[in-house]
């Protein structure tokens, strides 16, 4: 007797209303055309358009000044100033060109911006390193109250300590000069540092450390051959963090700089005069300020999305 068996696959496979979506331990599965979706379903379907217009909204916010700023840099001075949106126009190195050319030599205002947001960030990270690691390792009372301190002198308005500041600048003679832009950036520089060193440092198990010293490492030589590599993302974080707030500040650099350490932003500033605004120089400026960064940013995308959510994740 034969007996002819049809294969599994090929009985089709009814679904019943109430089975139409169910967990598979992984998220919701979506339903079949013409079964009603499940509340469920229905709310996550809901959430992910939210989320995805809230996305978009926050990268039109983000992109669109940016980009009018990067194609105003490139029109003359009638595609500018004109009324009417230009989209379509002939590109010129004009605004750039100015820039450098005659009286407007931007090259030192660059210079003086590397120096001194380099300067900044660099001492700023090794200082807070340093202090971060004894924060994080050392056991005292009232730790964590030291720890909101030190971030809390961030937090201060700049109007409150820059009298001080400038009175002290002024006596030791830094006023108009690189060092004393360096010393001003580090008054909310290093806080920073060292509070997020701090959490970095925290994540690393002291075993480790102990494993250094038991066997004939110095504490100093621990910490720099093992603590530090292993702190390398928070490293790069904090100096491309401290050198993005020193490289965009103003209010400082209006108050201490002169003609010998003016910044970039000193310069753009003075591109708005009582008789009217150079609106392709402006944008030209705007743009060498911002591209380095934004280059920065994105070399070290990685260990900078590590380093901002440290803080989330450990409750810091």
């Amino acid at each position: 007797m034969s007996t002819s068996m049809t294969p599994r696959s090929s009985v089709p496979q009814q679904t019943r209303p109430d089975q139409a979506v169910r967990g598979n331990g992984h998220g919701v599965v979506a339903a079949p055309p013409g079964v009603p979706q499940s509340p469920l379903e229905a709310s996550s379907r809901r959430s992910r358009w939210v989320v995805a217009l809230l996305l978009a909204a926050a990268l039109l916010w983000t992109l669109v000044p940016l980009i009018w700023m990067l194609l105003s840099s490139f029109k003359n001075r009638a595609d500018v100033t004109s009324a009417t949106p230009q989209v379509l126009f002939a590109p010129t190195l004009d605004n750039y060109r100015n820039l450098f050319t005659g009286s407007n030599n931007l090259g030192p205002y660059i210079w003086h911006s590397v120096l001194a947001a380099g300067i900044s960030a660099l001492l700023a990270v090794c200082l807070g390193a340093l202090a971060g690691y004894g924060l994080a390792r050392t056991q005292m009372r009232g730790k964590k109250h030291l720890a909101f301190w030190i971030i809390s002198t961030r937090m201060a308005p700049i109007a409150a300590v820059v009298v001080p500041l400038f009175l002290i600048f002024r006596g030791i003679g830094l006023i108009d000069s690189i060092p004393g832009l360096v010393l001003a950036y580090l008054t909310f520089n290093l806080p920073f540092a060292i509070w997020l060193m701090s959490a970095f440092f925290a994540e690393v198990p002291a075993s480790l450390e102990e494993s250094a010293l038991v066997a004939g490492c110095t504490r100093w030589q621990a910490f720099r051959t093992v603590i530090l590599p292993l702190t390398k993302s928070g490293l790069v974080t904090t100096f491309v963090l401290c050198l993005v707030f020193a490289w965009n500040d103003y209010a400082f650099a209006v108050v201490f700089s002169g003609p010998n350490s003016q910044t970039l932003p000193i310069a753009a500033s003075q591109l708005v005069t009582q008789t009217g605004i150079d609106w392709g120089q402006l944008t030209a400026i705007g743009t060498i300020v911002v591209v380095p960064m934004m280059l920065a940013g994105l070399a070290v995308r990685r260990w900078l999305v590590t380093g901002l959510t440290l803080g989330a994740v450990t409750g810091e």
